[in-house]
């Protein structure tokens, strides 16, 4: 028998409760003047207590596991079901917006709490993770509740530490825990179908289509290089233009290059120049190095190594060209994640049931659906943030848009866990 449909009332109620507690949420911080918590601090101890609580009332049975993500589990019409996974995370950047992350494991807990309300079991038992550590601001290493379920964690993340000189393991024990059963977080792959997260998208596509919700293709693949043009300095009013070589000239030439190639691969693909240094750095002298910074993004890993190969060719071009040296050094590189198919289309379906047609997109930024996804089918649903700022306090997202997004997220979980 299909779940019967949320209400737009019931929905509505649903958000009113999901922004109440993500501005409860953002009280918990280690600072009085902007949201802060991190990966195993106070605050972060306290927020799971606080999620717990939450997911208590819903129906669940809660815990804390061994890499301090809080968990809860709504049983199947048979106990020991295989469950879905659903989740986000509680911690947060520095002086942060109050909705990356906690939006979706409160639109998480909804779900749940409407099948509780109107005592329905689906054919597979529902999970729902509070992730530790996604953004890694405290220790410098990201994804650390969702590699702790994975059973991916390196040894040698326990020794990683903070500004303080704190240890992960230091962290650990301080939080109650123990850095030598970290293994015991990890999930037996067939206890888990598949992994769904809502989380707000961090861009302006959403909004620029006048839509409330989108259905997430990938996650951009990434690679971040240092880059440098060595030229010779010189005295800049005795050097004939023709006669020099400036560094500076090339980079700029390049960094017009990077824009303009790029926006020719369409609108996935990304390029940024984040960084750039000049030297000697006086007025008067013809820049001699140059070092500048490079990012590239895309959803799909060939088109992205095109584009990198194209623009280092360019850099080399370039500067042999103009009389100067060029190098590129990668020191980031992460594969794109593709979204399953499956569950792309189940949320599609979804989204358009609610909100009259979807739109498919990637992300941009990073998730714990990178994690999960080398264990389990992944799939994500994007909540329209007003002007896509993420990562600062101005994040917002409005309560109808979160209905609609925790009506979709339920049509989606009945669907396939009754599939």
């Amino acid at each position: 028998m299909m779940t019967p449909l949320m209400s737009a009332s019931a929905a509505q109620l649903a958000a009113t409760r999901v922004m109440a507690r993500c501005d409860a949420l953002a009280e918990i911080s280690e600072s009085a003047t902007g949201l802060t918590r991190v990966y195993l601090s106070p605050e972060h101890l306290r927020a799971n207590t606080r999620v717990g609580e939450w997911m208590q009332a819903a129906g669940m049975r809660v815990w804390q596991d061994e890499v301090g993500n809080i968990c809860g589990r709504y049983e199947g019409t048979e106990p020991g079901a295989q469950a879905l996974l659903l989740g986000s995370h509680l911690d947060t950047v520095r002086n942060a917006g109050r909705y990356d992350g906690m939006l979706g494991v409160l639109s998480a807990i909804e779900t749940v709490q409407w099948l509780h309300d109107q005592q329905i079991r689906l054919p597979l038992a529902i999970e729902i993770i509070g992730f530790g550590d996604e953004e890694g601001t405290r220790f410098g290493i990201t994804l650390l509740g969702s590699r702790g379920i994975c059973g991916t964690w390196p040894q040698g993340w326990l020794e990683q530490q903070d500004a303080a000189g704190i240890s992960v393991a230091q962290a650990l024990q301080d939080a109650g825990l123990n850095g030598a059963t970290i293994a015991q977080a990890a999930r037996e792959v067939s206890s888990i179908k598949a992994y769904l997260e809502l989380h707000i998208e961090q861009g302006p596509c959403l909004e620029q289509e006048d839509l409330a919700l989108g259905v997430v293709t990938a996650i951009n693949g990434a690679r971040r290089l240092n880059c440098t043009f060595i030229g010779e300095a010189g005295h800049a009013g005795t050097v004939p233009m023709s006669h020099r070589k400036d560094a500076l000239a090339a980079a700029a030439e390049w960094m017009l290059y990077i824009e303009q190639t790029t926006q020719q691969q369409g609108p996935q693909l990304v390029a940024t120049v984040g960084t750039l240094s000049c030297a000697p750095g006086a007025v008067n002298v013809i820049p001699g190095e140059v070092q500048l910074s490079l990012d590239i993004r895309g959803p799909q890993d060939e088109p992205l190594a095109q584009l990198l190969s194209t623009l280092l060719a360019q850099g080399e071009i370039i500067a042999q060209r103009r009389g100067v040296h060029f190098a590129a050094a990668e020191y980031y590189g992460i594969a794109a994640t593709a979204c399953d198919p499956t569950l792309q289309r189940a949320l599609g379906q979804a989204v358009e049931q609610v909100q009259g047609r979807t739109l498919a997109l990637p992300s941009g930024a990073g998730h714990d659906a990178i994690a999960i996804a080398e264990r389990w089918p992944v799939g994500m649903l994007f909540v329209r943030n007003h002007r896509g700022i993420s990562h600062h306090p101005d994040e917002s997202v409005q309560p109808a848009d979160v209905a609609c997004g925790v009506q979709a997220y339920l049509q989606t979980v009945s669907a396939l866990a009754q599939a």
